[in-house]
């Protein structure tokens, strides 16, 4: 992540009839509905002046009876976040300004690659190893675990003080150590209004890839969630990343559709896989 990056920023609109929750993200040319109610053709109208050409991508997160419709003003139907309106479902609906970023080069091998993960016998995992909750003391290792796993990501986890800043607004964080460095780390960003967390933040170093690594870490995050009175978890994960999805694939969570050149990360724009679980008490 060698390159300066705006975060992105939330903003509450409102007029006589409706209100609704947008979140303005540069960096990544979209804007995002994360919450509305009201009155829809005034909301679709406000949204659509805002969606002006310093954004390529809209993203509504809809409810299942308003599908109909945003597809009449000419959204397109991505995918399901499971749960997410603590329960109902979210149907993400989406706007574009340009072919460029409504076209996928990469679809069909990401087909196949899901097909490959759905086929992958469930693999052992090692012994588990001593994790533990982030604090903001970690922020410094945390984000140089983030700079050298990749190269461009969404938001700006390789600034310390980003991360504080999300630890704050209650992302929790755990990790696994070895020789004074962070080697693995995850986490989950709450959405206590919703009771739901996406699963986020997944990066380890190459040579601690092996022996379900990630799993630990993700049932760790589960459990600690439940904790804190949190039901539904779901995940966004790369589609190009055999993987973190074999990972979420073998934890039972349930694919949802693909989101098309959703976000700066990796190398490049990527497609991402949408994938949803109810948190169910550890028999442990």
């Amino acid at each position: 992540m060698n390159q300066k990056q705006l975060e992105a920023v939330e903003q509450v609109y409102r007029d006589g009839d409706y209100t609704f929750t947008c979140t303005l993200d540069r960096f990544n040319e979209r804007i995002r509905v994360d919450h509305y109610d009201g009155n829809l053709r005034s909301i679709a109208a406000h949204i659509q002046s805002i969606f002006t050409n310093e954004y390529t991508k809209c993203i509504v997160k809809g409810l299942r009876e308003h599908v109909p419709f945003f597809l009449s003003e000419c959204y397109a139907y991505e995918g399901v976040i499971q749960s997410y309106f603590s329960g109902s479902d979210a149907h993400l609906m989406t706007l574009y300004n340009g072919a460029w970023r409504r076209n996928s080069q990469t679809w069909f091998e990401e087909d196949q690659l899901l097909a490959a993960v759905r086929r992958k016998q469930v693999s052992p995992l090692k012994e588990k190893p001593l994790m533990r909750k982030g604090t903001e003391a970690d922020a410094e290792k945390l984000a140089a675990l983030y700079q050298k796993v990749f190269a461009v990501y969404p938001t700006p986890m390789d600034n310390p003080n980003y991360i504080k800043k999300v630890m704050r607004s209650g992302t929790i964080f755990f990790l696994i150590e070895e020789n004074d460095r962070i080697v693995s780390a995850a986490s989950a960003e709450v959405n206590g209004t919703y009771k739901n967390a996406e699963m986020t933040d997944c990066a380890t170093l190459p040579e601690y890839r092996k022996g379900g690594t990630m799993r630990h870490l993700i049932m760790a995050l589960e459990q600690e969630l439940l904790r804190e009175n949190i039901y539904y978890a779901y995940s966004i994960a790369r589609s190009r990343s055999f993987g973190m999805n074999a990972v979420l694939h073998q934890l039972d969570y349930q694919y949802g559709g693909r989101l098309v050149n959703n976000v700066k990360i990796f190398q490049d724009w990527e497609n991402m896989n949408l994938w949803s679980k109810l948190l169910v008490k550890s028999a442990e």
